[in-house]
């Protein structure tokens, strides 16, 4: 007779289990099992396996797995139910280790049959496990459709895409998961062109096999493409199967159209969507601010922010990054404001994005409040921080939080290495840049990208370190691009030197001949040499090639709405009184010790025409419009598309003082807030 101590399960709802067995024998002697509530309760005898599977049962809904399986091992014969429910809790809980254990029971019962084999599969393919999923795979006697199906959704999600393609090949015979897993695979691993052929062989073996999931994956392939063609041709395909009433195939049609540009079509299929979720709402709304139509874009968020639908992360990322692009800050400190009113999870991207949004938009102190409140700041957000503090002049904070990052235990990536490589650019801290920018490699381990050599070349350059500027390009593994010579360029622009200058701008001319920057920064380093007849020489070359300099444009937002200047422009309703001003503050300027800088204004004019020139300057309209269209003491805030010049950083040097407005001035490079007859960049820029 066989005796068994067994603890099983405490913390149960009160409850005896009774089992009167018919036939007693020698190795079935006990008659029941007996499970309290808050006790040690025990099986007295061995029981059958019936009884066993009910104990499995309650051990597995409690998640006490490894107790569940330890009973396994206590059953003579164990019933294929009970290593199907403990393979179910194995998978739920990605128990890999219990898994194995089970299956190790299930070879020595010589259980395995196909059901069991397949639910193997997906335990060890669902649990990480492919290589122990390959070997139950080609152990196998029999196979049905869904043991290829598991191994190649298994292969698809576990990276090793090859070996699923390759696998769908040899498939006998194939049903719309096998179409449906390899299409949205090749979609998953970049490979759109591939996607779509698959898709064309599914419709010509069989057109009935294609649902949502498939036509989905396919127009997702269209938009990476993009194919706006190939999108058509489903969307045809969607009619024809009447599928035209699935919101999940609006919503992949809608994202397709977007993608491929054709916004006026993925609108018409917003429109004509009967029920819109925030997923609709967020794709269409990003479609308009992608392809450049802002206006609508931000209605379309406001619309949404008006209806019952609550805007989700994704979202509220989106139009803050474009409100970080577009120099939208008051329609960014809207959405702020309906964030912290709906409530909004700190740990988001949205919260990033918005560290993001004010940093470019100049607000650097709210950049940092915000940042100070995420409990978990991601990289993009020290990153965001960093590099407008750099932008804004303030290099030793942008350092002090670099050196923040590294003690977070954050890794920094190339983006991060950027943005404080540029802080020292901006600031000269030659020395402190180089250390960083050995580091990247030597003590980070990262690969040094293009972009981190056009830093420090820049950084070199603008301190006029040009044979260090030089050795470095010339050991660079990589092939000097554009902007490393545009960054040599600039530092000769800075001290002087013409002979590197030329060079630099026989490299530029190679590369992009059709640019005007090269032309005209060679054209003023020869002006402010003296050297007229070879500026004149560029400026005519210019003209037989039909290049022509990009127009410098500033932009203020005042009251929500945007106003544009242009050099010379006299198209503002209020261009009259914005002239008056300026005449009248030139006055004023001069009595205090303001010259215009003349340098780089085409020589061939006389000195008061020249001055004249200057005050018409985008960025010098765009602040005098500010000052006249606000009350005293208002900051004023100006976006320019082009570095700012000399003459009109210096001015608004002395318009600040005079005025005393605080005068915010984003270039091309770098913020420039400029106080009280001074500069945040210390004039080094």
């Amino acid at each position: 007779m066989t005796f068994l101590l067994l603890k099983v399960v405490p913390n149960l709802s009160r409850r005896i289990l009774t089992r009167d067995l018919t036939t007693p024998s020698q190795t079935h002697i006990g008659k029941k099992i007996i499970l309290f509530d808050g006790k040690d309760a025990y099986i007295n005898r061995l029981c059958d396996s019936k009884l066993f599977k009910e104990a499995i049962d309650i051990l597995c809904g409690q998640s006490r797995l490894r107790e569940a399986v330890q009973l396994l091992y206590r059953i003579e014969k164990p019933y294929a139910s009970i290593y199907l429910t403990l393979l179910k809790f194995c998978l739920k809980q990605r128990a890999l280790k219990e898994g194995k254990q089970v299956h190790a029971h299930i070879k020595t019962s010589g259980s395995i049959g196909l059901y069991i084999s397949n639910r193997l599969l997906d335990m060890y393919a669902k649990c990480g496990s492919l290589v122990d999923a390959e070997k139950v795979f080609d152990e196998m006697v029999h196979r049905d459709l869904c043991s290829w199906n598991i191994m190649i959704s298994g292969y698809v999600k576990g990276g090793n895409f090859e070996k699923a393609r390759n696998l769908f090949d040899k498939m006998p015979n194939r049903d719309n998961f096998s179409w449906t897993a390899i299409i949205s695979g090749c979609v998953q691993h970049n490979r759109p062109e591939e996607a779509l052929e698959l898709y064309r062989l599914m419709q010509k073996h069989d057109y009935s096999k294609s649902n949502k999931c498939t036509i989905s994956s396919a127009l997702a392939a269209s938009a990476a493409i993009p194919s706006l063609h190939m999108g058509k041709k489903i969307h045809g395909h969607i009619m024809r199967m009447g599928l035209d009433s699935d919101e999940v195939v609006w919503c992949s049609l809608l994202d397709m159209y977007g993608k491929c540009g054709s916004i006026e079509e993925a609108r018409y299929i917003f429109d004509k969507m009967e029920e819109r979720d925030v997923v609709s709402w967020t794709t269409m709304i990003h479609t308009y601010l992608k392809n450049g139509r802002r206006e609508e874009g931000f209605a379309l968020f406001r619309h949404l922010m008006n209806s019952n639908i609550m805007p989700n992360d994704f979202t509220f990322a989106g139009v803050l990054n474009a409100c970080a692009d577009l120099a939208a800050e008051d329609l960014g400190k809207q959405i702020h404001a309906y964030m912290v009113r709906v409530g909004f999870d700190s740990f988001s991207s949205a919260a990033s994005a918005l560290v993001h949004m004010y940093s470019k938009c100049g607000d650097i102190e709210n950049a940092k409040s915000v940042f100070e409140i995420l409990p978990q700041p991601d990289l993009f957000s020290w990153t965001s921080l960093l590099v407008g503090y750099a932008q804004h002049g303030q290099h030793d904070k942008a350092l002090h939080f670099f050196e923040l990052l590294l003690k977070s235990g954050t890794k920094p990536d190339g983006i991060a290495f950027i943005g404080v490589l540029s802080a020292c650019a901006h600031a000269g801290l030659v020395d402190k840049g180089l250390e960083y920018f050995h580091s990247i490699k030597e003590k980070h381990g990262l690969t040094r990208t293009i972009d981190h050599y056009a830093c420090i070349i820049d950084l070199l350059a603008r301190a006029g370190q040009f044979t260090e500027a030089e050795s470095i390009i010339n050991e660079m593994p990589i092939k000097p691009d554009k902007y490393i010579w545009a960054a040599l360029l600039g530092g000769c622009r800075i001290h002087g030197n013409l002979e590197l200058a030329k060079r630099a701008a026989k490299s530029l001319f190679e590369i992009e001949p059709e640019n005007p920057a090269t032309y005209v920064t060679l054209a003023n380093i020869y002006a402010s040499a003296g050297m007229r007849a070879e500026e004149a020489n560029i400026r005519e070359t210019m003209d037989s090639r039909g290049i022509v300099k990009k127009p410098g444009m500033s932009w203020i937002e005042i009251r929500r709405e945007v106003h544009v200047f242009s050099v010379g422009d006299n198209s503002h309703p209020k261009s009259k009184e914005i002239l008056e001003y300026l005449s009248e503050l030139s006055k004023r300027m001069k009595e205090v010790g303001y010259v215009p800088d003349t340098n780089f204004v085409l020589h061939d004019v006389e000195l008061e025409q020249k001055e004249e020139n200057l005050s018409y300057h985008s960025e010098k309209l765009a602040v005098a419009f500010g000052i006249i269209s606000t009350p005293s003491g208002t900051p004023i805030k100006v976006f320019k598309n082009l570095r700012t010049c000399v003459d009109c950083h210096n001015a608004i040097k002395f318009i600040s003082n005079i005025t005393g407005r605080k005068i915010i001035v984003r270039d091309s490079n770098r913020f420039h807030c400029f106080e009280g007859g001074s500069c945040s960049c210390k004039d080094y820029w």
